[in-house]
């Protein structure tokens, strides 16, 4: 029996191969429309999921610690020669994103010389922000970093720049109670140029890429199939969700149906090539005219 089972054990070259790829999720509900199908779809099975917030998982995929997964814009950016994006998917919005705001305490455009006390669970909302109050109102206030917790925020700020789940709390409960202004960076950019905003994209490594083509074609094909079976269930999906939650299965469907773009294409581009125009130089660590490369349909980058 024992030399049986050793000799059907497989060999270490055998296992090393059968590795599943190592894919990052973000833990936030705006990544949820992505991942929720694939449990429904079997694909979970073949992933091995590692959950983190937006900084731990921009720091796994650049350092190699992850195989593929979503990536901050900005990081995206600074690490695209060994990156490739998964086309038709990423966490964007065309106008309202609701969970990425300024919020503050005075208008806009008396910011300037104000302290505005950044979250420190994102770099591109950051770097966005900064960019509307300085090139589109006219500011220069003041940052300062902080955790993403709105009261301490503002406990000696005049605003704050908050992300995700906590945004999207801070603009429907805490903001009213505290009577804070909410402007949406989303909208913001929409309004001053026109384009959509890509916030994070999903990225897999080239080197991975040329190792497992089909595998990454393989991933991405299933996140194509988890997204599109959310949208259709999204009514389902926003009622698990809410279960768990602190906001109502109508504002989890409005978020999802009406305020984030999960896709990537064109026009999503163009929006990447803008923000690289107007942000990209040495300081911000990739340069204005920043390839961006694309998963071919032959699994090349």
């Amino acid at each position: 029996m024992t030399e049986q089972l050793v000799a059907a054990a497989p060999s270490p070259a055998l296992r090393a191969k059968r590795r599943r790829p190592r894919v990052g999720h973000i833990q936030f509900l705006n990544c949820l429309p992505l991942f929720w199908g694939l449990a429904r779809t079997g694909s979970l099975l073949g992933l091995d999921l590692h959950t983190d917030s937006p900084d731990g998982l921009n720091q796994a995929l650049a350092a190699g610690d992850l195989d593929m997964g979503p990536i901050s814009l900005v990081e995206f950016l600074r690490n695209a020669d060994d990156l490739v994006a998964l086309p038709d998917i990423a966490v964007g919005s065309d106008g309202d994103v609701m969970s990425c705001l300024i919020l503050s305490k005075v208008p806009l455009d008396q910011l300037d010389g104000e302290r505005i006390a950044l979250g420190s669970t994102s770099r591109t909302s950051v770097r966005l922000a900064r960019l509307l109050l300085e090139e589109r109102v006219g500011v220069r206030p003041e940052y300062v970093v902080r955790p993403p917790d709105l009261r301490a925020m503002m406990a000696d700020a005049s605003a704050a720049v908050i992300i995700g789940d906590v945004a999207l709390s801070a603009a429907l409960y805490e903001a009213p109670r505290l009577g804070l202004q909410v402007h949406d960076l989303g909208r913001m950019w929409k309004d001053w140029t026109g384009l959509p905003f890509v916030f994070a994209v999903f990225a897999a490594r080239r080197d991975f890429l040329a190792r497992e083509p089909e595998l990454v074609r393989s991933v991405h094909a299933d996140l194509l199939a988890s997204r599109d079976l959310s949208l259709r269930e999204v009514t389902e999906v926003s009622e698990q969700a809410a279960q768990w939650e602190e906001f109502d299965a109508a504002t989890l469907e409005q978020y999802y149906t009406s305020a984030l773009d999960f896709s990537l294409g064109a026009e999503q581009l163009a929006g990447i090539a803008e923000f690289a125009r107007r942000v990209g130089g040495a300081d911000a660590g990739f340069a204005p005219d920043v390839t961006v490369r694309l998963l071919e349909a032959d699994g090349a980058g």
